[in-house]
């Protein structure tokens, strides 16, 4: 009752006010009190839902709208983790000084972690989060969103070539994760899913690893490893481009990351929305088809 109250910039009682009047109007009892919490009934679940419907349906009449103003370019705003960034959202930005592309619309970028990504865009912040989920760790839909598939890529071993020569390993090769147990790790830092990732695909090989080094940026990471500090997990895209003083392997029990778009329920038929959406299939479809490493 509080964080609603917050959002709608009213008091509690208000709120309260509010919802007994939705109650009388429904004719049904929408809430119900346990403890000190209030819950959803059954007929308050599916009014929930129905709002969904609504709400997406006036997006899509909003985009309608929209679509009439073909002298506008309007703007998106984009949120997104550091790798994604780097490689989708920079391949999309229109070239500084060029002449426009059709209506294509201005971007605006802002660097967030996946949860953070949908609370911005829950909270209408931005109109695009690109977020990302592991094999090991599913990521759900939040509710009031649509999403569209961009690309999966695989979860490298990387070390230095030193290193892998003495664990046996050729450029290249398949590393068994279970065989590092001793090794000093180097791993993203608490709070992530990727530190997640981690931790879950080294006790899925039967051990916990022995961090030596905890860090935000992967390229932190591989930079550290290329300097024999220990050994790391990285995905494809947050590799770095040229990596001379890196030994990278594909995995025995193989870790994936997705990376997906998402947008509120009916903003994707927005022509300024559905143009950047377009353009980043088309990149990370280009993506998704160069590999760098055996995978």
């Amino acid at each position: 009752m509080a964080a609603t109250a917050d959002a709608l910039h009213l008091t509690g009682p208000a709120v309260s006010q509010q919802l007994a009047a939705l109650e009388k109007q429904a004719g049904v009892e929408l809430l119900v009190k346990r403890g000190r919490t209030l819950h959803l009934t059954d007929a308050g679940r599916r009014l929930v839902d129905h709002a969904h419907v609504v709400l997406a349906n006036l997006a899509a009449a909003e985009s309608d709208l929209q679509g009439l103003r073909r002298g506008e370019r309007g703007t998106v705003r984009i949120a997104a983790f550091p790798s994604a960034a780097r490689s989708l959202v920079a391949d999309v930005w229109p070239p500084a000084g060029a002449a426009p592309v059709g209506r294509f619309p201005a971007l605006h970028l802002v660097e967030h972690e996946p949860t953070a990504a949908e609370n911005a865009l829950r909270k209408h912040q931005v109109d695009l989060a690109i977020t990302h989920a592991y094999s090991l760790l599913p990521r759900p839909l939040p509710p009031g969103c649509e999403q569209q598939h961009l690309l999966e890529e695989p979860v490298y071993l990387v070390l230095h070539p030193d290193d892998a020569a003495d664990y046996g390993l050729s450029a290249g090769s398949v590393a068994d994760l279970g065989r590092f147990a001793d090794s000093p790790w180097l791993v993203p830092a608490p709070g992530t899913s990727c530190h997640e990732m981690v931790q879950r695909a080294c006790g899925a090989a039967g051990f916990v690893p022995r961090a030596v080094a905890v860090a935000s940026d992967f390229t932190v990471l591989t930079a550290l490893a290329a300097r024999r500090a220990g050994v790391t997990l990285v995905p494809r895209l947050a590799l770095p481009s040229a990596s001379p003083g890196l030994s990278i392997h594909p995995l025995t029990s193989r870790v994936r990351r997705s990376l997906q778009v998402l947008y509120r329920a009916g903003t994707g038929q927005r022509p300024e929305i559905a143009d950047v959406l377009r353009s980043l299939r088309e990149t990370a479809s280009q993506r998704e088809g160069r590999t760098a490493v055996p995978d």
